[in-house]
């Protein structure tokens, strides 16, 4: 459920998380796979991600060309995803958890809502129908419907160069909390692995993060842990929620275990 209804039931945690490479595994990502066996191809995509990493087109322009490449009607689209695309097991165990715990879980993500949707029906089953997800939008093209051969094209959740500035969503919590500082303030925390996922956690209070973020993590301040995948996600939210850990002993032991793994590359070099 969107803002403020989250906080209706108090929660102890709220759990905001990316999709692509995050939920799914890192070879696993559905726009990439569009892109690649429907659209113009992996090379293409490549050169795409690598002139939006040098700042040569925005991620929204470049991802909106990997979609319109892909003329296949919208339900083939999700029929194929759902037959090739595959999850974290574990997370269906965190959600589990999170359901029985009253922890909301609020998927934020630079995709499309209907394939996010039915990627985690497809796994969880019909209670991932609760799971909130703030996406892009997909919308019938001019004189044509979803169902057709170049019938779709993507909807936009706001005008930033993302497409989607996941950290949007999370201010209005953050606000809420500054607004009312006498109130039970949740527990925010984040899981992912893109560039977008770094500002977006920067309003919540750790980041669950992929190694390769963690130099960007400790030079800008964000408390941080290392992630292998959700097993060791759920591991770390259940101490904090129990209270068996606190988030700077977390952080403290992201930071130590991030270094270590740095000093392990160079000996090997």
């Amino acid at each position: 459920m969107p803002y403020p209804e989250t906080l209706k039931e108090n929660p102890k945690i709220i759990f905001f998380t990316d999709f692509d490479g995050t939920i799914t595994l890192k070879d696993s990502k559905g726009n990439d796979w569009l892109t690649d066996n429907l659209g113009f191809g992996e090379q293409r995509r490549k050169q795409g991600n690598a002139d939006t990493l040098n700042d040569k087109v925005t991620f929204r322009d470049s991802f909106w060309e990997m979609m319109e490449s892909v003329k296949t009607p919208f339900p083939e689209c999700i029929k194929l995803l759902c037959e090739n695309i595959k999850l974290d097991p574990y997370f269906k165990e965190f959600y589990q958890w999170s359901r029985e715990n009253k922890v909301p879980v609020i998927v934020l993500s630079s995709g499309m809502t209907p394939i996010i949707r039915s990627l985690l029906v497809h796994l969880i089953g019909p209670e991932a129908n609760d799971i909130e997800i703030v996406s892009n939008e997909v919308v019938d093209k001019a004189g044509k419907t979803k169902d057709q051969e170049d019938g779709w094209q993507l909807k936009y959740h706001d005008d930033s160069g993302f497409g989607h500035d996941k950290s949007l969503t999370i201010r209005p919590y953050a606000k809420h909390f500054a607004d009312k500082p006498n109130e039970p303030r949740p527990t925010m925390l984040y899981a992912g692995d893109g560039v977008s996922d770094l500002s977006a956690a920067r309003e919540t209070d750790l980041l669950f993060a992929k190694k390769g973020h963690v130099t960007y993590c400790e030079r800008e301040g964000i408390p941080f842990t290392v992630f292998e995948n959700w097993q060791s996600i759920l591991g770390t939210t259940k101490n904090i929620f129990e209270g068996k850990t606190n988030l700077k002993t977390v952080a403290a032991e992201g930071v130590y275990k991030a270094r270590q793994d740095n000093e392990e590359v160079e000996t090997v070099k």
